[in-house]
């Protein structure tokens, strides 16, 4: 993949992993749009970078959605790189389901944020980027779509959705000049979650310059660390990572 002279959307991209992938693409000469449901967060990563172009957008609202693509093609004719980064991992014990029934409102924001957006937002700007060159998607998924950590059920289902929706993607346009790339990470040092629930994870920064080189050099599908050897485990090994993960 290019890294450079793009024009590149980050979702989610004001904090966490997104925002240290609008600084890699951003300190290689992209022109760089992170989007995100909170002003403020996506203000300060501004200050940072004064030249980064924000908009908010609720990404679980397919209608939200539509008006959110109009609008940045709109802006910035010239964007050929898609990164779907956002997301909403929430911990849950659903055995609390055999006790009394829980609202499916706060399920349905997961699933609409990790899963229904990148699929929606790939659907609308598909015909935009078909007209570019060098246009990229990218998927950023999680080791937990290989080997579910069963505290977060929805998030970790969610993730194997979109890794299968991505291989499928991929293979569906091959024979054109939409690069399909996914991006698997360990736990990283974000608030992911919630703040202090991912202080154990590698360092953003090092993990997300060391998958961004990768793409650059080629490949189409990355992890670092723990997330790179879960992502080429076998059957046996799937067994057992479950096993270890959950106890």
């Amino acid at each position: 993949m290019n890294m450079k002279n793009n024009t590149v959307l980050v979702t989610g991209g004001g904090t966490g992993i997104g925002l240290e992938i609008a600084k890699y693409f951003y300190e290689n000469g992209n022109e760089v749009i992170i989007c995100g449901r909170r002003l403020e967060v996506l203000e300060d990563a501004q200050k940072v970078m004064p030249n980064l172009h924000i908009l908010t957008c609720d990404l679980s609202n397919a209608n939200a959605r539509k008006a959110f693509s109009a609008k940045l093609l709109s802006n910035f004719p010239n964007l050929n790189v898609l990164i779907n980064n956002a997301g909403i991992q929430r911990f849950r014990n659903l055995r609390e389901n055999l006790l009394t029934e829980n609202g499916w409102a706060d399920y349905q924001d997961e699933i609409q944020t990790n899963l229904e957006a990148p699929i929606h937002l790939s659907n609308l700007l598909l015909p935009a980027l078909h007209k570019k060159k060098n246009a990229a998607i990218i998927n950023v998924t999680s080791a937990l779509a290989f080997v579910p950590y069963t505290a977060v059920p929805v998030y970790s289902a969610t993730k194997a959705a979109i890794h299968s929706f991505t291989l499928s993607l991929r293979h569906q346009l091959k024979d054109t000049d939409i690069a399909v790339l996914e991006i698997i990470p360990p736990a990283v040092n974000t608030d992911l979650g919630g703040k202090g629930l991912h202080t154990y994870g590698v360092d953003v920064t090092e993990f997300t310059t060391s998958v961004l080189n990768r793409l650059a050099n080629g490949e189409e599908e990355v992890g670092y660390g723990g997330s790179e050897e879960i992502r080429l485990f076998g059957k046996t090994q799937l067994s057992e990572g479950f096993k270890k993960m959950n106890g």
